[in-house]
């Protein structure tokens, strides 16, 4: 496979400021978002349910594990999916290209959805397996096919962007709503089986849109040849080996437990592959003086990514678990809430905040508050929403102590405020500290802060169990607190590592509005 796509030369495209087939954009975007709106409408759809699913009787078409392993399972899947997109992106660079690696990615997510769909126990883990790594796949590289639409000197590439991030968003906003809907009528296993369906429209679009990409994704961008080929092999036969390793020290730790060993081995290897890229790139002859500055910029900021994503992504864990058993679900003349439908709040509240907060970003580029103090804004509000709902688990405990259908919406608002101020700017500030050498894997260094903060979320929901869920989200919204000091304390040292790139982006600023006077 290797040697066809290294003799194969990339095939050759018009210009992208030619191609305006789609919204004034490339028409192969279009195919993209597609691809993108299903995908996401899949997973998200999937993972609206999931924790019902797994907490459930058998008899109600569920798993019936008890409440604090299901959660546990939950945020470790949430962990594994971003993990996962290491070797995904690896695939895609040195043996399959990004097409391909799409693709697959798309027929196992449609299989493990198949899986889960169908009323058997072994098939439903198997399902959530093979989602988790078809997520794998697709996550690092439908993005760098949006991208490649572009010239780089093609001024829609922003813009762009910002389509596709709204297919992200539409997808994420329906699927719960749909899935939700059919899961609360006729059972999980008909929810599971929309979610396959939303799958399979992605694949279908993918593969119509093909021609329209004119060869992009197509080539393999650095194909694995001879002693090149055996190291990476090695390489990977050691990952495996020390897995194993690693989950059977774990179990043996937890006295035989599967699942407790899986989720003290998933975060173990997310740290490590973090720490691991840490360390390459700062050991690295490749990396200058000035970028090594940058680095260490950095950790802060991705420090502060791990916090905010350990508490944002409970969404689908604790607060779905709030949702369901502490939420008053009955509204006006006998209308019922689903719970899962909470889960659409967050992408429409984006949809209508992320312009908004975007435009006032835009205006005070290179001034306050920058990157690190937006990262420090961001982690001090994900940490008060924590304390926030370490008080509602302790007031509306739930029987006929319920919380008011609105409140938990109101926290998601919050949250989404928090994200917006860290989650688009954490993706900038990568690709703008990052070593020119080390670009790629640098996003991947990115992904695995959502890794990390599940994962921890995960071992802490494990360990914490016999407590209650006020203690949890106190402990949460206490360490990110505490930290957040921390990275208020850092932002002069931290501005003072980066401010040749923040000082551009005021320059850029400056001109901008420069020229918009005139």
């Amino acid at each position: 496979m290797a040697t066809i796509d290294e003799t194969t030369p990339a095939p050759t495209r018009p210009s992208s400021r030619d191609d305006r087939g789609f919204v004034g954009h490339p028409k192969g975007l279009a195919w993209l978002f597609q691809v993108e709106f299903w995908e996401r409408f899949s997973y998200y759809g999937m993972k609206a349910i999931l924790l019902y699913f797994i907490i459930a009787t058998v008899g109600e078409g569920g798993l019936g594990m008890e409440k604090s392993t299901g959660e546990a399972i939950v945020a470790t899947y949430g962990a594994a999916v971003y993990l996962l997109a290491i070797p995904g992106g690896l695939a895609a660079d040195r043996l399959l290209g990004a097409w391909r690696s799409t693709l697959y990615g798309g027929i196992i997510i449609m299989a493990g959805h198949i899986c889960l769909a169908l009323p058997t126990v072994a098939t439903a883990w198997l399902g959530i397996c093979l989602v988790a790594i078809g997520t794998g796949f697709i996550k690092p590289n439908l993005s760098t096919m949006v991208g490649e639409l572009y010239d780089r000197d093609d001024p829609r590439r922003d813009g762009g962007f910002q389509i596709f991030y709204m297919s992200i968003n539409i997808g994420a906003f329906l699927s719960p709503l749909i899935v939700g809907f059919l899961q609360g009528r006729w059972g999980y296993h008909v929810g599971f089986s929309a979610a396959a369906v939303g799958m399979g429209f992605a694949i279908l679009s993918f593969i119509a849109g093909k021609k329209a990409l004119h060869g992009i994704g197509s080539t393999v961008p650095n194909p694995l040849t001879g002693k090149d080929g055996a190291r990476v092999g090695g390489v990977a036969v050691a990952v495996v080996v020390g897995t194993a390793v690693l989950y059977l020290l774990f179990n043996a730790l937890e006295g035989g437990a599967t699942t407790a060993a899986i989720v003290d081995t998933v975060a173990a290897l997310s740290i490590i592959a973090a720490v691991g890229y840490f360390v390459m790139m700062f050991r690295s002859p490749k990396v200058d003086a000035t970028e090594r500055s940058h680095l260490a910029a950095y950790i802060p900021l991705w420090v502060g990514g791990a916090l905010f994503f350990m508490i944002f992504e409970q969404a689908a864990v604790k607060m779905a678990s709030f949702a369901k058993n502490n939420t008053q679900l009955e509204v006006g003349g006998g209308f019922t809430v689903n719970p899962a439908w909470y889960q659409s709040i967050n992408p429409f509240a984006i949809v209508i905040l992320a312009p908004i907060v975007g435009w006032f970003f835009t205006r005070r580029a290179g001034r306050f508050p920058q990157t690190p103090a937006k990262f420090a804004l961001s982690v001090t509000l994900i940490g008060l929403s924590a304390m926030v709902m370490g008080w509602a688990f302790g007031t509306w405990t739930g029987g006929s102590a319920l919380a008011p259908f609105y409140f938990l919406g109101l926290v998601f608002v919050m949250q989404t405020v928090a994200e917006l101020f860290l989650s688009p700017v954490g993706l900038s500030a990568t690709t703008m500290l990052a070593p020119k050498a080390f670009a790629s894997q640098a996003m991947a260094l990115w992904l695995l802060t959502s890794a990390v903060g599940q994962g921890i979320a995960a071992l802490l929901i494990k360990g914490m169990a016999g407590l209650s869920d006020a203690a949890f989200y106190y402990t949460l919204g206490g360490m990110t607190l505490a930290c957040a000091v921390i990275l208020f304390a850092l932002v002069p040292w931290t501005q003072r590592k980066m401010k040749d790139v923040e000082d551009m982006r005021r320059e850029a600023s400056d001109a901008a509005r420069a020229a918009r006077a005139h």
